[in-house]
């Protein structure tokens, strides 16, 4: 199609057809934000240092009269701080996509899961979709979110394996880790720390909570199975594809001795993240490292290994950036102290609400929350104090209500522009954040209606 057949095929499109470049959306967003400022009235909540944690003090909300007006001039100064409070994430996307460019270089990673899907048949699709959807969802329950972020890449390479895009094997990857992670039984961040302030045993209740993960996910693998497989994606053109048939894939010894360097190099994570408390820089640490050997076994040069650590993170940038400038949502809502006062207004909502709508209002509040305090065991932090008593107010269980938090913000981040966790995993899918809007949204609609269900029967049960 020549420029000008492009320029009027845009012209031709209605206004909801055109949908703005994710830079262009979530500045948008920013400005909103900010118009926001004008409107909510700034305020805070004591907070109180107990068993090493700051937690908030219920009933203690007060407005801040002094808090000046920001300019518009802040705006702009909030791009470069989001950019640097945001960091962690930058830096581990711009070293797991170096991490695997090498991979890929070595052909390892390509050879292996040529071989795998050879050997499964690439007609049992629908199984292999189902059997990594489910793997991901494992993974998010048991190590974390941002802690499986350097598994993405593999899931695009599984996609094209199968013959279908990038969007399939991003969805399987992001939504199968994401579903996990909100849904698990076992999660530190979010049931733990929450459990902890109710006062309940760490992780009991677990039942619902594993029903509700296992249905999820399999829900989630009949909708990338009839749905995603099914949609237009153009893919960058700078995605790697399988490169061969799928019976011309062998396994040499020089891969099998790269892929054992990549699975011990997972494995000392994980050992580090369970063991030893690390997050995001020790993992970017390990994936650097990983890379370097790699390199090394590969017989690449440390020049060589420079110049493909530099071309692996050049192909990941733009989607490195959108999380910092989404960053900068947070950075202007902690300036003009309103997050409080948000978090104060939304929890009002709850009270008066009898029965289990009142469990379905939590979890539509939490997720709106979440959009302004996107961390799960921070959100914890700051709104289960609050919730609690409002649960013993209502009459729902201190177990539902935690329930009811977990889902409405560990759902919620598989779209919020402030999950920097999601941005990063979708950079290194290379898939955009308005595609993924696009992919994802019809399935979070139903995700939420069996959450919600799920919420009902808890509370007829007495759960």
């Amino acid at each position: 199609m020549s420029t000008t057949e492009q320029a009027l095929t845009q012209r031709n499109k209605k206004w909801y057809q055109t949908v703005p470049d994710p830079m262009v959306l979530i500045f948008m967003i920013l400005l909103a934000t900010y118009a926001l400022t004008f409107v909510v009235p700034a305020g805070e909540y004591e907070r109180v240092e107990q068993d090493g944690r700051t937690r908030v003090v219920p009933e203690s909300f007060e407005y801040l009269p002094d808090v000046g007006v920001i300019s518009p001039f802040d705006i702009f100064v909030a791009v470069p701080r989001g950019l640097n409070e945001a960091s962690l994430y930058l830096f581990i996307v711009f070293i797991a996509g170096g991490l695997f460019h090498i991979l890929q270089r070595t052909g390892a990673l390509e050879n292996a899961i040529g071989v795998a899907v050879n050997r499964a048949g690439v007609e049992r699709r629908n199984i292999i979709i189902t059997a990594g959807t489910f793997i991901y969802g494992f993974f998010g329950v048991a190590v974390g979110f941002e802690n499986n972020i350097a598994l993405v890449p593999i899931a695009v390479l599984i996609a094209s394996a199968i013959g279908c895009s990038s969007l399939v094997g991003t969805t399987m990857a992001v939504g199968g880790i994401g579903i996990g992670f909100a849904l698990s039984p076992i999660n530190p961040y979010t049931v733990g720390v929450a459990q902890g302030i109710a006062e309940l045993l760490t992780f009991s209740g677990a039942w619902l909570r594993t029903l509700l993960v296992v249905s999820s996910l399999a829900l989630l693998s009949l909708y990338i199975c009839k749905w995603v497989v099914r949609m237009d994606f153009e893919e960058p053109d700078n995605t790697k594809a399988m490169t061969k048939s799928l019976d011309e894939y062998r396994l040499t010894r020089q891969n099998k001795l790269t892929l054992g360097v990549f699975i011990l190099g997972l494995a000392a994570m994980l050992v580090g993240v369970f063991t030893q408390g690390w997050y995001i820089n020790e993992i970017a640490g390990m994936f650097l490292l990983m890379a370097i050997v790699i390199g090394i076994v590969n017989g690449l040069s440390a020049n060589e290994i420079v110049k493909q650590m530099m071309e692996g993170a050049s192909k990941v940038t733009p989607g490195a950036l959108v999380i910092g400038l989404a960053a900068s949502i947070q950075v202007i809502l902690s300036q003009a102290q309103i997050i409080d006062t948000i978090v104060h207004g939304l929890s009002g909502l709850i009270e008066g609400i009898p029965g289990a709508m009142s469990a379905i209002m939590a979890s539509v509040v939490q997720g709106a929350i979440n959009l302004f305090v996107p961390s799960g065991s921070g959100q914890a932090l700051v709104t289960m104090p609050i919730l609690i008593p409002v649960a013993d107010l209502v009459g729902m269980s201190r177990q539902l209500m935690i329930t009811a938090f977990q889902v409405g913000d560990g759902l919620t981040n598989l779209i919020v522009p402030t999950s920097g966790g999601t941005l990063a995993m979708l950079a290194l899918g290379r898939v955009s954040y308005v595609k993924w809007l696009k992919a994802i949204l019809p399935f979070m609609v139903l995700v939420y209606v069996l959450a919600w269900l799920g919420l009902v029967i808890g509370h007829y049960v007495g759960y």
